[in-house]
């Protein structure tokens, strides 16, 4: 009796000593892997970006410690001053530009991301292009597609995505799928399909669709990576 009372203290003071962020990110994982198994998806194993924009260090640092690596940023300035120190100390962080880039921005950009998701026009490809040779890095990059032709969202035509493809691949960047961000108050099933369906026609592998509140979705479409962040972090202040 002593041992299993031992264990469900060590059990219950665990559960209700851990940051918010982290009990966030188990149930969520937990959902993303019961919504597989429903699905019978097998080798299917999607990464949770953790979008971290407007949340400072000790909101983060639980998560690193946890073992978590992708996080998730939508301003190069902010994710200039919060992440180099970051991933001094922990080394196998993926950081993730999510947010529009502006050329102006391209070469802090380049130091810090791992991942671009929002490449949407010629400039700004030519631009990374450039700044890679330069500082001889490779950034995997994903082409956003304006799906919805919202003229508020960024994104390359559906229509053109084919030569703009091309047109990366002459100037040697290392794109690797596809990223869309559905319109509100319509079925993101619709817009994931369509995605994955330009993502097959370009022979790419990988899809960066889903967010807090259509990531379940996202899953039938076998997403593999899905950006969370009130999901994980809670609401922003700002």
């Amino acid at each position: 009796m002593r041992i299993f009372k031992l264990i469900y203290e060590v059990v219950f003071f665990k559960v209700f000593d851990m940051h918010h962020t982290e009990s966030n990110l188990i149930e969520i994982k937990d959902k993303i892997k019961n919504k597989i198994k429903l699905l019978s998806l097998n080798q299917y194993d999607p990464k949770v970006i953790a979008v971290s924009k407007t949340f400072d260090e000790k909101d983060i640092l639980p998560l690193l410690n946890f073992g978590h690596n992708d996080f998730g940023e939508n301003k190069v300035q902010e994710a200039s001053l919060k992440w180099p120190k970051l991933k001094e100390k922990y080394k196998n962080i993926k950081l993730h530009m999510l947010g529009k880039l502006q050329t102006n921005k391209v070469k802090f950009a380049v130091e810090i991301f791992d991942y671009i998701h929002s490449l949407d026009n010629l400039k700004l490809a030519n631009k990374l292009a450039k700044e890679m040779h330069k500082k001889d890095k490779r950034v995997k990059i994903f082409i956003q597609i304006n799906l919805g032709g919202e003229k508020q969202k960024s994104g390359i035509e559906p229509n053109d995505l084919e030569a703009f493809y091309k047109n990366c691949l002459s100037l040697k960047l290392d794109i690797v799928g596809t990223m869309c961000i559905p319109p509100d108050n319509q079925d993101p099933k619709l817009f994931f399909k369509d995605l994955v369906n330009l993502n097959n026609k370009i022979k790419l592998s990988e899809l960066s669709m889903g967010m807090t509140n259509d990531y379940l979705d996202a899953l039938e479409f076998r997403s593999t990576y899905l950006r969370i962040g009130t999901g994980i972090f809670g609401k922003r202040a700002n």
